[in-house]
């Protein structure tokens, strides 16, 4: 086996979309890869400083939207071009705005799916970010994203993952197994 340094390749890795309205209710999003489940009913993101930090100071509630193939270009867009000093940031992006129905953020609805969130706690808060811990509120899901049992489909929603080694962008597929399931065949 070859050898690396330590760096951030944990595979795979969320592209995710936060969004928040500044102090004016302007909305804003970034892009940001360093995220997961924390708990049951919270994430955590680790961020550093930005438009989205400035604005979380000052409304602790966001969304957080998952990138897919069809959104690629703006959610690219939207990691590289910083809120603070693009102020037509969101217009170049193209999506559509409404209010989120549970938290006081933005939903983006080229998304398939939303979270609905709310500030918990920052951790190792200074100057430069913090690992942000968020309950979810609530998830919102467009309706032409729902399997037969009413429920999410993932597979329909063509999610895209980021490739920290090569600075890529891959599309997830189809299902492969089941979990909690085909490990039954070795007991």
């Amino acid at each position: 086996m070859k050898s690396f340094k330590s760096t951030a390749w944990l595979l795979p890795q969320p592209v995710l979309i936060i969004g928040t309205y500044d102090k004016e209710g302007k909305p804003n999003a970034m892009n940001a890869a360093w995220g997961g489940q924390w708990d049951m009913h919270e994430i955590m993101i680790s961020l550093g400083s930005h438009q989205t930090t400035d604005n979380l100071a000052v409304n602790p509630e966001f969304t957080v939207t998952f990138a897919t193939a069809d959104t690629l270009v703006a959610s690219d867009y939207v990691g590289i071009a910083s809120g603070r000093n693009t102020p037509d940031k969101m217009q170049k992006a193209g999506w559509t705005i409404e209010k989120a129905p549970n938290v006081n953020a933005p939903v983006f609805k080229e998304f398939p799916m939303t979270l609905e969130c709310r500030v918990k706690q920052k951790i190792d808060e200074s100057e430069t970010g913090y690992y942000l811990v968020a309950e979810i509120v609530n998830i919102l899901c467009d309706e032409k994203y729902l399997a037969e049992d009413g429920k999410p489909d993932v597979e329909k929603m063509n999610l895209i993952t980021f490739d920290p080694v090569h600075h890529t962008y891959i599309q997830l597929g189809k299902s492969v197994g089941n979990a909690f399931a085909d490990g039954k065949q070795l007991k």
